[in-house]
């Protein structure tokens, strides 16, 4: 299968699919686009080091969501997508591309979904409240997306301890290092050997074949 990342910023959830490709831990699929809302964005200089073919579609170019959504759309039909990785991609997709690609669509964050999830909770927001909240345990969640923001079935989570002398910066770094860097890409795998089952808001993994 075909998998487009969608990217904003440094690019460290897509090197992690670059190493977990180049190490065979990808079934059945590969890395066939980066695609960033910034032009000025690391995870550009990722995609060049590893030879993968980079798109720039700032959302800033269209004059609405649904238009963005639409040349988003274009541009991933066009280069034959079948799956689309969220990594750090901070532009906001319309309803009805989300519905087009419905099950198609997966997205990495950073907690244990159903806590610290939602309108307003990206990047360090989410270490902030979990610090506040005085959570002994955080995570991060892969998902599919929905038209729901993090409200997607979920496919994988991971736990994370959190320490006593946690910032937010430390904690995020954790949560990169021991989960999303490793469940996405096990995620991403699991799709691309059609071994997820999904009915509803529950997924079921699939032994293998």
């Amino acid at each position: 299968m075909n998998i487009a990342v969608l990217v904003s910023g440094g690019g460290t959830n897509l090197q992690a699919l670059i190493n977990a490709e180049q190490n065979g831990e990808i079934h059945g699929g590969n890395i066939a686009a980066v695609i960033s809302s910034n032009p000025n964005a690391y995870a550009l200089e990722r995609a060049k080091k590893a030879f993968i073919p980079s798109y720039i579609l700032k959302r800033k170019d269209y004059e609405t969501a649904e238009d963005y959504g639409i040349a988003l759309d274009t541009m991933l039909c066009h280069i034959k997508i079948d799956l689309v990785v969220l990594a750090g991609f901070m532009t906001v997709l319309p309803d009805s591309f989300c519905k087009k690609w419905f099950n198609k669509i997966i997205n990495v964050h950073p907690s244990l979904i159903p806590s610290f999830c939602g309108e307003g909770f990206y990047g360090l927001h989410v270490h902030e409240a979990a610090l506040a909240k005085g959570v002994k345990v955080t995570g991060a969640t892969v998902h599919f997306v929905s038209e729901i923001v993090d409200g997607g079935a979920i496919i994988l989570q991971k736990a994370v301890e959190v320490m006593p002398d946690d910032t937010p910066e430390i904690l995020q770094r954790r949560v990169m290092e021991q989960a999303e860097w490793h469940i996405l890409p096990k995620a991403v795998s699991l799709f691309c050997e059609n071994r997820l089952q999904i009915d509803g808001q529950t997924v079921k993994i699939l032994p293998e074949n």
